[in-house]
């Protein structure tokens, strides 16, 4: 059964060529784009910043720059100091500070900390101290490949001027043009998710309320190529179930790539990763795992009853680590999969838990204050409660009414399960039905969805049923299209 998963549709391939250097080749394989691009200088003389004989570091004259291209940080200190309003992601500019790096490098990788925290030296012209950390970076992640071409533009720099962008033996350009590529769009999302940040507090849409037991959340933005990791940390056991009860904290975000195709998965075999909300099902021992998924894999509950209402076929997909090769993923890279590297998903894995953390897959993620989702949570939070209340006093016509005429599961449609909840109810009868441990998580596209999870117990039982529901809006009125145990 596990030998068969590792060939479903969903997981990454591993790249064949490889543009990680001997350390001997490094200047000359090492284009200096990287850099330039990172630190808005279309090309440097670099006799003005590094020269071998040079007694102090200094920063590189105005006539030593050109501007053959704009830069990612040019873009971003622009917006920074033309434009302080929020995107319409709800993401804010954020300065290349001091102050700034030291509350955002502590919720990013080790790794990817430490490749900004080069960056950062750079646009500070303190280059012998970028080489200096940079050769560390490497030697302890040999196979981090934008590392090691950082590396070698450091090294480049000592021995000739660089003249442009990629200035690299038109031979080698050629034979790794894809990979360079790759990499530098690897080098771009970084760096936008550094200086585009979510505002202190705030929460993506999607999350309305998440229970005690969702001790985590997870969040992907595919257009940024970032996983967020949040804390529930207000999560509390008060017993008013209905009532939100939580409180999100960004305690980390990650790098990550998504399916060679994009994202918005629609059939088997199509290389995308699907968008929607999940929960992670399982995790799997990496020691029983091929070097493919390196330190482990989460599956998740893809096709979820909204995929599978809509058609949507695959099956397969996980969160997983990077192969030993390569420290990370280009941005577009997997079967479908979301791929870390190895170092970051261990630490996924040492928090998050299987069953109760919801994993969102947004094509884009929209930041907002939880206070500006209180309208959703509470006219949805009205038909959850019509719904305990109807049942509790088992009322099965007007019950029924909030069961939507496209309910399925399992093949069965409403008419062939409804019997169920009848006898169900008959022999239970008239009791007070508690929801406890709520979560909801609210998905809008064309429709809109709240994927809803509880423990619906009874008045005087000791134990209850953990259930998910789907609801969908349909003519102004929120209605069940599954229910099911979880």
């Amino acid at each position: 059964m596990l030998g068969r998963r590792f060939f479903q549709r969903g997981h990454a391939g591993v790249a064949t060529a490889s543009l990680t250097p001997e350390p001997a080749n490094l200047q000359r394989l090492a284009p200096w784009g990287l850099v330039a691009v990172l630190m808005g200088a279309g090309a440097l003389a670099v006799n003005a910043w590094l020269a071998p004989d040079a007694e102090h570091d200094v920063a590189p004259s105005a006539a030593a720059i050109t501007t053959e291209a704009p830069s990612l940080l040019t873009s971003a200190m622009a917006k920074i100091q033309g434009d302080p309003t929020p995107s319409v992601s709800g993401l804010v500019p954020q300065p290349i500070s001091d102050d700034a790096l030291a509350q955002t490098l502590p919720k990013l990788g080790r790794a990817e900390a430490r490749l900004i925290g080069v960056y950062h030296l750079i646009g500070q012209a303190r280059p012998r101290e970028a080489l200096r950390e940079a050769e560390a970076l490497v030697r302890d992640h040999p196979n981090f490949q934008l590392a090691q071409l950082v590396l070698g533009d450091l090294l480049t720099m000592q021995t000739r001027p660089v003249g442009q962008l990629g200035d690299v033996a038109d031979t080698k350009a050629l034979a790794a043009g894809e990979q360079l590529k790759e990499l530098r769009e690897q080098s771009r999302r970084r760096l936008m998710a550094l200086t585009e940040r979510p505002p202190e507090g705030s929460v993506p849409t999607q999350f309305l309320t998440l229970a005690t037991q969702s001790r985590h959340a997870i969040a992907v933005d595919a257009s940024r190529s970032r996983l967020y990791l949040f804390e529930n940390t207000k999560a509390s056991n008060s017993g008013e179930g209905t009532k939100p009860g939580s409180r999100m904290k960004l305690v980390a975000d990650y790098y990550i790539s998504v399916g060679l195709s994009g994202v918005d998965k629609l059939i088997e075999g199509d290389l995308r990763t699907p968008l929607g909300v999940y929960y992670i099902t399982s995790s799997l021992d990496p020691n029983k795992l091929p070097d493919l998924y390196g330190a482990g894999a989460l599956p998740i509950n893809y096709p979820n009853a909204l995929d599978l209402k809509r058609g949507k076929t695959g099956s397969g997909i996980w969160l997983h680590g990077s192969p030993s090769e390569q420290f990370a993923r280009p941005p577009q890279a997997s079967e479908g999969c979301v791929v870390l590297s190895n170092p970051d998903l261990q630490s996924l894995l040492a928090k998050v838990s299987i069953r109760t953390t919801p994993v969102v897959i947004a094509s884009e993620l929209h930041w907002v204050q939880p206070e500006a989702l209180d309208l959703d949570r509470q006219q949805f939070q009205e038909s959850l409660e019509a719904w305990r209340s109807l049942k509790s006093a088992g009322d099965l016509e007007q019950l029924k009414a909030l069961y939507s005429d496209r309910f399925t599961i399992q093949g069965q449609k409403l008419a062939d399960w409804w019997p169920r909840v009848e006898s169900e109810i008959k022999s239970k009868g008239s009791r007070e039905l508690q929801i406890k441990d709520l979560s909801v998580l609210q998905w809008r596209d064309q429709d809109q969805t709240m994927v809803v999870t509880f423990g619906e117990v009874a008045e005087g039982a000791r134990r209850g049923t953990t259930k998910r529901q789907y609801w969908i809006r349909e003519d102004a009125q929120w209605k069940i299209f599954y229910e099911g145990p979880v």
